[in-house]
């Protein structure tokens, strides 16, 4: 080469290409962004198929158990008991439907104890008298069917009830041929406690609210 510039010696210059550092840290960097809103949008169509439709779900329901809480409103335990009457406010008449002597006054003493009143005590009608085959009959007016009668058949399991047309409020025990003995008194007092608890409330929140 002639000119202002030789090259002297055996050895010439290496010729490297330019470092391209700033262009390697662009790439670098746009993948990043790119990774991140595939997967926010990924995120996005998740939450679009299932999550939003989940809370959306999740939120009604509370919505409607806090609404249907405050729209509804249960009455207080005292107000959903049975108003039974006690067994003080109830006459029983007890009567021996079988051959077996001595089971209406043995029945009625039973009672007393347990707080009945007692009113006549012997043998049954003629309508009644062996005929009947269960432990017993529990007999009374219509008023008594959701009253006395329930009240009374806890101390006699398996007795039926059945109601007439007769005036006042007594009702009749009738002793049957398959009588054996009044339930325990702890069974009696039981059964009793079951008769009388509260009902649930129609305006109590669903489970789960």
């Amino acid at each position: 080469m002639g000119g202002k510039y030789r090259i002297t010696g055996n050895k010439y210059p290496r010729m490297r290409r330019p470092r391209r550092h700033g262009r390697l840290a662009f790439v670098a960097a746009a993948s990043v962004v790119a990774l991140g809103v595939i997967g926010w949008g990924t995120l996005q169509l998740i939450d679009v198929f299932t999550g939003g439709d989940t809370k959306a779900s999740a939120a009604g329901a509370r919505t409607h158990c806090a609404t249907g809480a405050a729209a509804r409103p249960g009455p207080s335990p005292a107000a959903t008991a049975r108003a039974l009457p006690k067994p003080g406010g109830i006459t029983v008449n007890v009567l021996n439907a079988t051959p077996r002597g001595g089971l209406a006054k043995q029945t009625a003493d039973e009672l007393k104890k347990r707080g009945f009143r007692i009113g006549h005590v012997g043998n049954a009608a003629k309508e009644f008298d062996k005929k009947v085959k269960g432990a017993g009959l529990l007999v009374g007016p219509a008023s008594a069917l959701d009253s006395s009668l329930p009240v009374l058949a806890t101390q006699l399991p398996g007795a039926q009830s059945r109601t007439d047309t007769r005036k006042g409020t007594d009702v009749d025990l009738i002793i049957g041929d398959g009588f054996k003995q009044l339930a325990s008194r702890p069974a009696a007092d039981k059964a009793l406690a079951a008769l009388a608890a509260p009902k649930q409330p129609a305006g109590t929140p669903q489970k789960g609210c």
